[in-house]
């Protein structure tokens, strides 16, 4: 048996309990990865509210969770490239059994090795923040050295890694955040920081080949305004845009869904060991009811900095 924080209802934070689950077992192609740290995303604690049940509708209960790195503790039929002992990082499937718990099932595709000079946090920091970042800019938004891009809410998870990929093939990259952000974002290589509290970003800016939306509502709408006519592109990874709105605009846009991926992931990996990405980790917890009830409070806000760690006991 291991522990694992689970809901066994659809609610408010107040449905994490710790509770005695039996340990997982590989099945062909999959490994156990014994977590050593995972990290909170908008879609735990949404799904936790049932937003997502018509998506998912799986029975109860549900171990929330879908960021891991740790150590394989076993490995199950047909795995190769991987063995017991192996330190890796993955965004797994997303199945009623997360991450919240000691051990997880991992599909051998999916995993990446953690760079020598990158911990268990902030590798835990990265997969799914980081694979959704890689899609946006460059599997959907198609972006290319010289173009321009903006990334809405820079200093959050999705936005600190997108800067840094942006960054490392030649973009320019306009990020918007507040003030106090300014100073880390520019380290992480945006070329202009607009703050969102005292300045209007479609009031500033026009002629932007891609706009990563992280925000949705009036922003996602505003930021149609800034995009090139006929080849600028939007990419949302928070929903549908106002049709309405949309039909005004001569522009692509897309929402899209992220695909967890081994090999974008080790793309990633590869950045971090040359030092052109790393992990900006606000705030870090443990692995307990109590953890992951302050660690969902924290990213509730939409303000939290970088990525929420949970470092396992």
């Amino acid at each position: 048996m291991m522990k694992a924080i689970v809901i066994e209802n659809y609610g408010g934070k107040e449905e994490l309990k710790e509770m005695q689950v039996e340990n997982p077992k590989a099945k062909a192609k999959q490994v156990v990865v014994e977590v050593k740290a995972t990290s909170i995303n908008p879609i735990d604690w949404k799904l936790r509210e049932g937003y997502l049940q018509q998506m998912m509708d799986w029975p109860f209960p549900i171990i929330l969770g879908w960021d891991v790195a740790g150590v394989i503790s076993e490995i199950g039929e047909g795995v190769i490239d991987w063995k017991v002992g192996d330190e890796v990082f993955a965004r797994p499937e997303t199945t009623r059994f997360g991450t919240y718990a000691e051990y997880t099932i991992v599909d051998q595709a999916l995993l990446a090795k953690i760079p020598d000079n990158v911990s268990f946090e902030e590798a835990a920091a990265v997969p799914l923040a980081g694979l959704t970042a890689w899609q946006g800019l460059f599997d959907h938004g198609k972006l290319k050295k010289g173009e321009t891009v903006l990334i809405h809410a820079g200093a959050g998870g999705v936005g600190t890694y997108a800067i840094q990929l942006a960054k490392s093939i030649g973009a320019k990259v306009i990020a918007t955040a507040s003030k106090k952000n300014r100073e880390l974002l520019v380290e992480l290589g945006a070329d202009q920081v607009i703050d969102y509290k005292t300045e209007n970003f479609a009031e500033i800016l026009d002629g932007v080949d891609l706009v990563l939306d992280t925000m949705g509502g009036e922003i996602q709408n505003d930021s149609f305004k800034v995009l090139k006519p006929k080849t600028g592109r939007m990419i949302s990874i928070v929903g549908l845009a106002d049709e309405e709105v949309r039909k005004q605009y001569d522009v692509e846009f897309e929402s899209i869904w992220l695909d967890p991926n081994g090999q974008e992931l080790t793309e990633i990996a590869d950045l971090m060991a040359a030092g052109n990405v790393k992990s900006i980790i606000g705030s870090k917890f443990p692995l307990s009811a109590k953890g992951i009830y302050d660690a969902h409070e924290l990213s509730e806000t939409h303000h939290a900095l970088g990525k929420i760690v949970i470092v396992a006991n």
